[in-house]
This record gives structure tokens, sequence and C-alpha cells, in this order.
């Protein structure tokens, strides 16, 4: 009787201590996530300790570079059991992995008062972000909308701003653009004020950066890849005004461009080839770099110019807990974490992109990083739907992209590519049976 009254004391106990400190049961866990090679999961790195220190809960880390981790992915998400406990997914993989019901619906875990921290604040959490890389089954089955759910919460997600050197713009008397028809001015201005500098360095590899490059430009000049009933718009007249916009662009830019991914464009940008750079904030920390970079402390920042209406890119990537997971509650602990107003800030001082509005508006970080202002201002016109992630996306999004780099490299007629990428684009879908309700 004396032990079975002291087996019930320390459940007791131990229950209690539960309650005290919700990471109790989860503690010694060792979670396994897959994030992608980039600037913000390297700031990640630096307050992943802090995690398992106020937790008791390990993380591992498998970090590959973003393509081939959506190549393990695609493995590990179809097994009965997964390696993986939590992954960041790019936002374009949100409809595959959704559509394949291969991640978790988180509202369980935010309904689990064990596990759902009242302190969230989830409205915090910058709109534009959490519409593009979390929710999945609202308006076109990938925006919110009455029937949406959550899947994923934005992390390390992006916006494009307007990157330019103060130095130059300063020298010659120049405006910092506004508008598109001033930025494609400056952009053609800048070789014929400075021997060897191109006006912009920009994407435009063949593929899926100049695909990203010209939707970069659609969404501002009014323009999208399909109306709301799934007709193919792209060949308006936004959209050859957005692939003229990109050709002006190239062809005034720094020598090389048409074989330009992100990663280019900014190390052209950073060595002085070029007086802007128009694409990710995940850039800017590096432009700041004196040990990485040319232009440190000479780089202004400005919102995405407007052409008919605002409307910057959103991005990036965001962290969910696949079907398969071994470890779901612990994961979600970790992401609820990570997203944390605390956790949040902590990565962002660490060179990481916010998804928190009160995080841009933190006066440490400001001090810190000066461009957070600006870019808070930026995500305001934040566009959730500026490219529609739906299943068929790969395919049309490839086609895009070898489309216009044919309208970048061989002079292929803006008209004539898009018309062309439009009926090829209704074909796919009407072959995925997006028109049977017609």
């Amino acid at each position: 009787m004396k032990t079975v009254t002291s087996t019930l004391a320390m459940l007791a106990l131990s229950a209690t201590a539960a309650l005290a400190n919700p990471y109790a049961p989860y503690e010694g866990t060792t979670l396994v996530i897959n994030v992608p090679s980039h600037p913000h999961y390297n700031a990640m790195m630096k307050i992943l300790p802090e995690f398992t220190k106020q937790t008791g809960i390990e993380v591992e880390v498998d970090q590959l570079q973003y393509l081939k981790m959506r190549e393990r992915q695609t493995l590990e998400l179809t097994k009965s059991k997964g390696d993986y406990d939590l992954i960041s997914y790019v936002v374009f993989s949100k409809a595959d992995y959704v559509f394949a019901d291969q991640l978790e619906n988180l509202a369980r875990y935010f309904m689990n008062p064990a596990l759902a921290d009242p302190a969230y604040d989830a409205e915090d959490l910058i709109d534009g972000y959490v519409q593009n890389i979390g929710v999945a089954g609202g308006f076109k089955g990938y925006l919110p909308g009455k029937t949406g759910s959550l899947f994923g919460i934005p992390y390390g997600s992006e916006t494009s701003v307007l990157a330019y050197r103060k130095d130059i713009f300063e020298k010659h008397g120049i405006d910092v653009p506004q508008t598109y028809d001033d930025l494609l001015d400056v952009t053609c201005q800048i070789p014929q004020l400075e021997d060897g500098m191109g006006g912009m360095a920009s994407r435009a590899a063949s593929g899926h950066q100049a695909s990203h490059a010209f939707l970069l430009h659609l969404a501002p000049l009014g323009g999208r890849v399909f109306d709301d009933a799934w007709e193919p718009i792209i060949n308006n007249e936004a959209g050859v005004a957005a692939a003229n916009a990109l050709k002006t662009i190239v062809d005034c830019g720094p020598e090389g461009g048409t074989t330009f991914g992100p990663a280019e464009a900014a190390a052209s940008f950073m060595q002085g080839n070029a007086a802007m750079f128009m694409d990710s904030i995940a850039f800017a920390s590096g432009f700041e770099d004196p040990s990485r970079s040319r232009v440190a402390g000479k780089v202004g920042y400005a919102m995405h110019p407007e052409g008919v209406r605002r409307g910057s890119q959103t991005g990036g990537f965001g962290i969910g807990i696949p079907k398969n997971a071994q470890n779901k509650e612990a994961a979600f602990l970790l992401l609820q974490w990570l997203t944390s107003k605390e956790g949040d800030l902590l990565v962002a001082m660490a060179g990481g992109n916010p998804s928190r509005f009160s995080t841009y508006q933190n006066a440490a970080l400001n001090e810190k990083y000066p461009y957070s202002a600006t870019f808070g201002e930026a995500l305001k016109y934040a566009d959730p739907d500026w490219r529609p992630i739906i299943p068929t996306w790969g395919k049309i999004n490839a086609d895009i992209g070898t489309t216009m780099s044919k309208v970048l490299t061989e002079g292929l007629d803006p008209q004539e590519a898009l018309d062309g990428v439009a009926a090829r684009a209704k074909a796919i879908m009407e072959d995925a049976g997006y028109y049977v309700w017609q």
C-alpha cells in the first residue's frame, strides 16, 4: 500500500511539473528537421541552442541546397514513417504537399491547451506571408477563404524591395524610382553615366529564374497568369508590358545578365557592377557585410516601384509538420517557438527574415539593420497571389521561363511568346480538370 501511495504521489508531482512546464513531457526528445541552405536558416542555426536550453528538446538539422531539399522531401514524405519531424518548404511546394495530403493541418495543435502558447499572437504574423506560405483550400484553392486551412507558418519568407547605390544616385542627382517609368528610365541612364556599370542586376537565366523575374514585374504592372476562372491572361497588355520591362532591364544591365540566378545577380550588385538590384530582402544582410561586399554602407533601400498598383512579391520558405513525422507534438513546439515573438526577434537579430509585424517595429532591430523599417513598410503591399500556387504550376512555370529566355536572348517577340505560353497553359489546365465545371 505504501508503494502504491508513493507511486501515486510521484505521478502527481510529475503531472504538476508538466503543467508548470509544457516542454517537460518532451524533454530528451531529439527532433530531426530538414531546411535549406539559405541566409535565414543559417541564422536559425545560431538560435537553436537557445531552444534546447529552454526546453530540453534536442534538434538535429539536415541542411541542403533547396532543390536537393525538395528532392529529398519528395522521397521522405511518401514513407509510412518519415525521418523528418519538421520541414521547411519553398512556397510553390505548398500546393503539391497539401494536395498529396503530406502536411499536418495545424488546427488541432493550436486547439490543444497543453501545446498552444496563449501568448503566441497569431494576429501579429504578416498577413501576406501567412496567406502565401501557410494557407490552402480557400479562394482558388491556395489562398485564404471560408474553406481554407493552415498547414504551415512563414519562416524565411521574403518580399521584393529595390536596393540602389546611394553614392551613384547622389553623384548624378538621380531620384529613387517610385514608378515603373522611373525605374526603366534610370536603368538605362546608368550605363551612359557610369562606364562599365549596368543599371540593374536581375535574374534572367532560362527556366525558373527567368519566370520569376518576369512575374516580379507582372503583378505591379496589373497582370496575372490566370483570371479567376483559370483562363490564361498572361498574354494581355500587362503581360507584354512585363516582358518588355524585363527585356529593358536585362539589356541595360551588367554583362552576362542573361545567365544570372538570384545569387549571381546579388554578387554583381555587391561587386559594384550594377547600380540597382530588385529582388528578395534576404540579400540585404550580405550587401551590408564589408567582408563580402564592396558596396557595404553605400546601399539605400526603397519599396518595389509602382506600376498600375503596388504589388511586391511574396515567397521564400515556411515550416510545417509532415503527416508521417514521428514526433509531431514536439515538432509543433519547435515550430511555435521559432515563429513566436521571441524566436522571430532572435532570428532577425541573427540576420534572418522576420515573419512578424512587431519584429520589424523593434527598436533594437532597426538600430542594427536600419533598412528594416523600409522592409516593414513594403510588406503592406506584399501580394500573396503574384503567382498561382497550384499543382500544375511546375510545368507552366518551366514553360514561362524557357520562353522568356528566348525573348531575352533570341529576340522572340513578347506577344508571340506569351500567346504560346497561354495556349500551352490552357492545355495543361484542361488536362488537369480545371474546366470540368464550366
